[in-house]
């Protein structure tokens, strides 16, 4: 799990490739570029955008043949981009009152539905015909409803119902995103939950405070597991210390990949009883250790010729992730090796993702900044390491992976 740290501060040995943040938002901006003349696609896109701009030209092309499709799909995506909020709704109630695992047993009537889940018919099939609008259920020929694809791809995914669920807090701070923007980060409902966020001393958390955001990290923690896995093979090393590894989840189900790996997790030591206590249950007490600490004071443990950020990093501001990485340099061996696995800004495909998605959460959440992964590589070769290069993931949209390795000395 991520833990605090203090605020971002210029870092000399960093240099401006790890995108230092600037006064009044650590690490939440970055230092502006160099300026340079446009170049002609710049200079392409600012005439397409000042035609696009014009209602008469937009009246225009939604009518002339050619362009009209264009127009149709620029509407929509405009048109999505206002309703959002509503569509992230629809699928808050189907999850809350688990419409899909009650479509996953079998198909069933508007008004079974309605009945069952104590909601009046009419709402019932407003719900229902708004969620296949989204592609998450659909209605058979003979009128009974079943799961749309989307609707399917839920089932087995306990992680993303928890998200959908956690989100509620998100939306709370997002309600002004305007104060959100001006005001000084943290001090509301998301960073709130993170407890470790904002308190001074993690390590003297209570229990209670750490179970909610434990649980949510380890419910979505397999999905991205099964990306690192079939990208890395565990195998090669001896020994693997998962930092910020929460409850262990990540690391149970690495174990079964890598049955002769030695396993090690280093979080703060109310969450490391937790990840003990799983260890336990998963009959992985006799090669799984846990070490309580806080990882942005305390030393990393040694003894791993394997260490693993999973979701860490871009939680963090940059500062505290130089600290980590140089941590991790310090533990590891000569050819040693530092796994980081977490959602990157630039990834191609889902740039919506990167920048507005983990950009905003991280701001409601008080600290850190989704990354690119040549940022990550220029910090991975500022705190020591040597060659650094990405690996690909089945879904990068969910996690992408970066490899550095400890040069032999």
């Amino acid at each position: 799990m991520p833990r605090p740290g203090p605020a971002a501060r210029p870092d000399p040995g960093r240099g401006e490739a790890t995108g230092a943040g600037q006064a009044g938002r650590p690490g939440g901006v970055r230092a502006p570029a160099t300026l340079a003349a446009p170049g002609w696609m710049d200079r392409f896109r600012a005439w397409r955008e000042g035609v696009t701009a014009n209602p008469r030209f937009r009246a225009w092309a939604a009518r002339f043949p050619l362009t009209r499709p264009m127009a149709r799909r620029r509407a929509r995506q405009l048109f999505d981009l206002c309703a959002g909020f509503v569509y992230s709704q629809v699928l808050a109630a189907c999850v809350r009152l688990r419409l899909f695992e009650i479509l996953h047993e079998a198909p069933a009537s508007e008004a079974a539905l309605a009945l069952r889940l104590a909601v009046p018919p009419e709402a019932m099939g407003r719900l229902l015909a708004a969620a296949a609008a989204l592609d998450l259920t659909r209605r058979r020929q003979d009128g009974l409803w079943v799961l749309g694809p989307l609707g399917a791809a839920m089932i087995g995914n306990p992680g993303i119902a928890a998200m959908v669920e956690h989100h509620a807090l998100l939306y709370a701070d997002l309600a002004d995103p305007v104060a959100l923007l001006r005001r000084d980060r943290g001090g509301n409902a998301l960073s709130a939950y993170w407890a470790y966020a904002g308190a001074v001393a993690p390590q003297a958390l209570g229990a209670e405070r750490v179970a909610d955001y434990s649980a949510l990290m380890a419910a979505s923690q397999p999905m991205v597991a099964a990306e690192v896995l079939a990208s890395y093979d565990f195998r090669r090393h001896r020994a693997l210390l998962d930092v910020g590894g929460g409850e262990g989840a990540f690391l149970a189900e690495v174990a079964p990949a890598a049955p002769d790996l030695r396993l090690m997790l280093f979080d703060l030591p109310q969450v490391a009883s937790r990840a003990t206590a799983r260890f336990a249950s998963r009959g992985l007490s006799g090669r799984a250790e846990a070490f309580g600490g806080d990882f942005t004071t305390d030393p990393l443990p040694q003894g791993a010729d394997l260490i693993s950020f999973v979701r860490v990093l871009h939680d963090h501001d940059d500062a505290v992730v130089m600290g980590l990485l140089r941590a991790a340099r310090a533990a590891l061996p000569a050819g040693g090796r530092l796994l980081i696995a977490e959602p990157m800004a630039g990834t191609s495909g889902a740039e919506p993702m990167g920048e507005a998605y983990f950009g905003f959460y991280l701001l409601a959440m008080g600290r850190g900044r989704p990354r690119r992964p040549e940022e990550l590589q220029a910090m991975l070769a500022a705190a020591g390491f040597g060659r650094s290069r990405a690996l690909p993931t089945p879904t990068p949209l969910l996690t992408r992976v970066l490899v550095a390795d400890v040069s032999a000395t």
